[in-house]
């Protein structure tokens, strides 16, 4: 995993490696009834999903809902969708201020009974929000292994 320190102030990039076949692992990310059994930083989040059409130019929306009551609402649309090897997609968090869209690209690469996820995300506004970009990602990859267990 490449630290924050060594990473563009704009883009982070993670690689994880799940002891899970890759066909697994894309439909964990594509499937709206797994993706929402997982995909948030901690235990403590809900993940609602109202929307995720799963095709270039289809569109998604997430909420995700801490038991202490902040909910964070994510949106975007898929630029790239090519089972099981990738996904691209836009990325707007409604409750920052700044409002930019990003792009989170991820990449499954077989590696036999075990699938190396490469997720890149770019086009954040500054250095903070790459670093709580940064957390979440790995809050929400860590809840994926937990998942895929």
């Amino acid at each position: 995993m490449a630290t924050p320190q060594s990473q563009p102030e704009h883009s982070l990039q993670l690689t994880r490696t799940f002891a899970a076949p890759r066909d697994r692992v894309f439909r964990a990310w594509t499937d709206a009834r797994e993706f929402a059994q997982w995909f948030h930083p901690t235990a403590h989040y809900k993940t609602v999903i109202s929307r995720l059409d799963l095709r270039v130019g289809g569109k998604y929306a997430i909420e995700m809902h801490h038991k202490g009551g902040n909910i964070h609402r994510i949106n975007g649309a898929y630029e790239e969708v090519k089972p099981p090897e990738k996904l691209s997609f836009t990325w707007r968090l409604q409750q920052d201020e700044t409002a930019t869209e990003s792009l989170v690209t991820v990449v499954f690469k077989d590696l036999g009974g075990s699938t190396e996820v490469s997720l890149t995300h770019k086009n954040l506004f500054n250095a903070e929000s790459r670093e709580k970009h940064n957390q979440g990602w790995i809050g929400c990859l860590t809840q994926l292994d937990a998942y895929l267990m």
